[in-house]
């Protein structure tokens, strides 16, 4: 079967091809079964894959299928090839069993929409470039998945390119990767120039001896930046959020199973050249960790219900770093695919309500829901209990891994910041859910008596992702709390190869506490390496989070009044909690305005001091000299027969002059 994996990114190719050219002629059921049948017939066929990889021996369980050499030069030579490994497997089933059922999902949600056929179209392309991502064997077919997602993302955002605003936020998307972009290329370049090959396992097999410890932190950096572009951290987060322009599957799929995900499935790719820079280790950790509460802090005042969201994953994506910053690779992986079933299930769900409020999506004019929405009400809830860390639903065991790697790392500052950001969440996870399906009906004039539930097709899906919140989690229970761990070992022939060394010199660099016993093993928390403080870390995480409900539910649902009595005495937090911290404004201000600024006085250098100035004025020089000289082309023979007369005599004189001096 592993021989097979390439029609997992090809059939939703397929899929996307049929439907993009003659899928206008189609009726709509016939769009669903390809669009659906596609990506469902891929996961089928990575279910498959990963079931064939388990009967491998461990240190056999990696399978690369070349399709045809695609560079070759010199001894130079780069196959477009997929490779089948533990990572790779759990990648393909998270992007097409999620994916799967987003489009699911998608048939009730986009049913009116004019432009059925081409958002499918979309969906079946993102998804063919996210297998391509994660399946690619090398740098470089990495790399034509990376910018298929950027593309369609871009396509998908924009949806509705009729509103501007909208293809704005489309166009934003497209910008702000590009500048990660440019660090991801100037990566490959160097990681060319100092290996002569892109192959993943040819790389990371050399990389110990073929590099110093300098080459590979600017390589790190370099991949880095474009993970940060992809994967939405500090400071190119903010196309994120308003990348909710498009339809709501859209945010699922890009939040959920694809776009935002890669950055740091590369970085875990690459899991033995941060393991050789641990500067790069800090700042991923560092940034990972500010990214978390930064934008957990922003959630806080949003109320845009899918804004609170975007946010949510802002910082979610966070913790992700910081466990691939504390060379925690695995449970930054773990904590990766959790969040694709709650996440999914939460977007789905403010989809859902969205849809039966007649796509109203301020919570302030939300309330009740319940009542008219039990089936989104339940599945939402209990994806908001995941997120929040309540055990023993998904995130429980992901998130608090995180928190206790970085802890045991010596990673103290991050810890804090991390924590910090759980009970936030917890907050304003809890803040969403008591203001949408809560409390008094706040619903305008024109959806009174009209709000209604989602159709099957909507609401199955989300029981299927509600299903995997809560026990999504299970496979990675720490032997700490008598677990087997099974997602780390699934994943230790590729997470654990990486020297556990880089890991202590990043440490080092934050905080002088070295890494325990379970951190240096890779265990996970577990084994001989579990202690009390792990213990006590793990109920103060609990505990804090539920404070966190417990909070939002006085302010929301007891004391209705102390929300808008905090913003009005603390106005100046509130608005810049509300306003997002101003940075959209201050890249505005700085970035574009400047830009345009400096190309405004380039163009006014070159325009008027080079072409009118000295071109012109060189212009007129040339044309001076040239009518000059075109009077001496005067078409007369006798005039031009005189002249070589005169210049005979002329050379005959000097010559004579020479010779008798």
């Amino acid at each position: 079967m592993l021989d097979w994996i390439w029609l997992i990114p090809f059939l939703p190719m397929v899929g996307a091809i049929i439907n993009g050219t003659v899928g206008r002629r189609f009726p709509k059921w016939a769009v669903n079964i390809i669009a659906c049948g596609s990506i469902f017939a891929a996961f089928v066929v990575s279910v498959a894959s990963f079931i064939a990889l388990t009967h491998l021996d461990p240190s056999q369980r990696f399978h690369e299928v070349t399709l045809f050499s695609w560079i070759a030069t010199g001894s130079t030579s780069i196959d477009l090839a997929y490779l089948m490994d533990p990572l790779s497997s759990v990648m393909t089933l998270i992007v097409t069993g999620v994916g799967f059922l987003i489009h699911v999902y998608s048939v009730g949600y986009m049913h009116h929409d004019s432009s059925y056929n081409r958002f499918f179209t979309y969906m079946n392309l993102f998804c063919f470039a996210m297998l391509t991502l994660v399946l690619g064997n090398n740098f470089l077919v990495l790399f034509v998945g990376w910018e298929g997602v950027g593309l369609c993302s871009y396509l998908l955002i924009g949806f509705w390119f009729e509103d501007q605003e909208k293809a704005k936020a489309g166009m934003k998307a497209f910008v702000v990767n590009r500048i990660g972009d440019f660090g991801f290329l100037l990566a490959m370049f160097f990681i060319f120039m100092h290996f002569g090959t892109l192959n993943f396992r040819e790389v990371m097999a050399a990389a110990p001896t073929a590099i110093t410890a300098a080459t590979a932190t600017l390589i790190c950096l370099l991949l880095f930046l474009g993970a940060c572009g992809k994967s939405a951290q500090l400071p190119l987060y903010v196309w994120l959020p308003d990348a909710m322009a498009g339809p709501t599957p859209v945010s699922a799929l890009i939040h959920a199973a694809t776009m935002v995900t890669a950055g740091v499935y590369m970085i875990a790719r690459c899991n033995i050249l941060y393991s050789m820079a641990p500067g790069a280790m800090a700042t991923v950790a560092t940034v990972g960790a500010i990214t978390a509460l930064f934008a957990g802090t922003i959630a806080i005042a949003q109320n845009d219900i899918k804004k609170v969201l975007a946010y949510s994953t802002v910082s979610q994506l966070g913790y992700m770093f910081i466990a691939m910053g504390v060379g925690a690779y695995a449970v930054g992986i773990f904590h990766l695919m959790t969040h694709a079933f709650f996440k999914a299930c939460l977007f789905l769900g403010s989809g859902s309500v969205i849809h039966g409020m007649h796509d109203e999506q301020d919570m302030r004019k939300m309330g009740n829901l319940r009542k008219y929405m039990p089936h989104t009400y339940r599945t939402f809830l209990i994806a908001t209990i995941a997120i929040a860390g309540i055990p023993p639903l998904a995130a429980f065991f992901s998130k608090d891994e995180i928190l206790w790697m970085a802890w045991s790392g010596g990673f103290k500052a991050q810890w804090a910041l991390g924590f910090l950001a759980a009970g936030i969440t917890a907050f304003y996870m809890f803040r969403l859910v008591f203001m949408t399906f809560f409390g008094e009906e706040r619903h305008d004039e024109h959806v009174k008596g009209k709000v209604h539930e989602s159709p099957w097709t909507m609401y199955v899906p989300l029981y299927v992702l509600m299903g995997l919140s809560i026990v999504g989690g299970w496979v990675g229970i720490p032997e700490a709390l008598g677990g087997a761990n099974h997602f780390h070992h699934w994943l230790a022939p590729v997470l654990d190869t990486g020297s556990m060394e880089g890991a202590r010199h990043a440490a080092a660099l934050v905080g002088d506490i070295g890494p325990s016993a379970a951190y240096a093993s890779g265990g996970g928390g577990g084994g001989e390496g579990h202690s009390i403080i792990e213990y006590i870390l793990m109920f103060a995480s609990v505990g804090w989070a539920l404070i966190g409900i417990a909070f939002a539910a006085f302010c929301y649902l007891k004391r209705t009044d102390i929300p808008a009595k905090a913003a009005a005495s603390a106005k100046g937090v509130y608005e810049l909690l509300y306003n997002k911290y101003y940075v959209d404004e201050i890249y505005d201000a700085v970035f574009v305005k400047g830009l345009v600024a400096l190309s405004n006085h380039f163009w006014k250098f070159w325009d008027v001091v080079v072409i009118d100035g000295a071109a012109n004025g060189l212009a007129k020089v040339v044309r001076a000299t040239g009518g000059g000289l075109a009077r001496l082309q005067t078409g007369q023979a006798q005039g031009y027969a005189l002249a070589v007369a005169i210049g005979t005599v002329a050379l005959l004189a000097f010559f004579a002059a020479h010779a008798t001096l």
